[in-house]
């Protein structure tokens, strides 16, 4: 077993490596950390968000971006992969390459049992240092919950639970209207444990 220390890398080494890899990596405090794969629920939900925000947004001059648009934090250096981010008005890529967006207004995560305490605490609390950003959307696979957190104008975030699949979330950056219902399509929850 190695005691040696893995190298921090810079962001310039860090986007040479990830642009030649076929799997996705984050950044984190100059750490490389290999994302891991996902589940089927977990890629019918984004698949299904996808959907739902290509029919909301189609009139509206906002973005919507799926999986591989990676999202760099300037004032920490994290580099991540959002689930899903949505831009209004007009995206801001880091360099010409036009992978790395800087100014996403709604980011969404969809969450498991195993990444939920990462996706509320650790990212979030990193997401919260985009100024772009107005809204972050966490999206349970194991339940028909959401919870939506919208930053107000005084920088607090409210929060917003939706639960059951007669939910939906309203979004305020692109007025666009998420039902839960749609949102699980093809989702088979197992039935609660009684006790």
């Amino acid at each position: 077993m190695s005691t040696q220390p893995i190298p921090k890398s810079t962001a310039a080494e860090y986007l040479a490596f990830e642009r030649e890899s076929e799997e996705r990596h984050e950044l984190v405090n100059g750490e490389i950390r290999l994302m891991s794969g996902a589940s089927r629920e977990h890629n019918l939900i984004v698949f299904n968000l996808a959907s739902i925000l290509h029919d909301e947004l189609h009139d509206r001059r906002c973005e919507a971006y799926i999986v591989d648009m990676r999202v760099k934090i300037a004032a920490n250096g994290v580099y991540t992969y959002p689930d899903a981010s949505v831009v209004c008005g007009g995206p801001e890529f880091e360099d010409g390459i036009f992978d790395t967006l800087l100014n996403p207004n709604a980011i969404f995560e969809v969450l498991s049992k195993t990444t939920a305490a990462y996706g509320s605490g650790e990212k979030f609390t990193s997401y919260r240092n985009l100024p772009s950003l107005r809204e972050y959307v966490l999206v349970s696979q194991d339940a028909p919950a959401v919870e939506h957190f919208v930053r107000l104008d005084d920088g607090a975030w409210r929060f917003n639970p939706v639960e059951g699949l007669d939910g939906e979330v309203q979004l305020v950056t692109t007025e666009a209207r998420i039902r839960l219902k749609d949102l699980y399509r093809r989702i088979v929850f197992d039935p609660p444990e009684h006790e």
